[in-house]
């Protein structure tokens, strides 16, 4: 069984503390990062190599939606998960525009973060 490999990049501390903990319970994933900004994503995108980023979408200087089309333009992208505290039809949009491959409201992050993580990543396994 192949683990998913995440970073998570969100600039808050304690978020990404709890997100890493509620993450590691699950034996199909690795988390290999956790950053406090899209910036240091991008900077450490190449030594990381995750499968999987998680990214807030609401950060200073440079936003989750820029990061993710920056992002999704590289060959071999990883896929990407927008998070964001404000879950509204705009939002949702935007993250579809710039090719993020899920969007989850931080309001559902335990209910629906792990399933769609596995149905992202359940056709490699088949």
């Amino acid at each position: 069984m192949r683990t998913i490999r995440i970073l998570l990049v969100d600039d808050n501390a304690s978020f990404l503390e709890a997100a890493a903990r509620y993450l590691a319970s699950d034996k199909k994933i690795e988390i290999v990062g956790r950053l406090s900004s899209s910036r240091e994503a991008m900077d450490q995108l190449h030594s990381l190599r995750p499968d999987l980023i998680i990214m807030d979408l609401a950060m200073p200087t440079i936003n989750g939606l820029e990061a993710t089309r920056s992002i999704k333009a590289l060959p071999n992208a990883p896929r990407v998960i927008i998070l964001t505290l404000h879950d509204n039809p705009e939002y949702r949009s935007a993250s579809q525009a710039v090719l993020a491959d899920g969007f989850v409201a931080k309001s559902e992050f335990g209910a629906q973060l792990i399933p769609l993580i596995h149905s992202l990543f359940s056709t490699q396994e088949a």
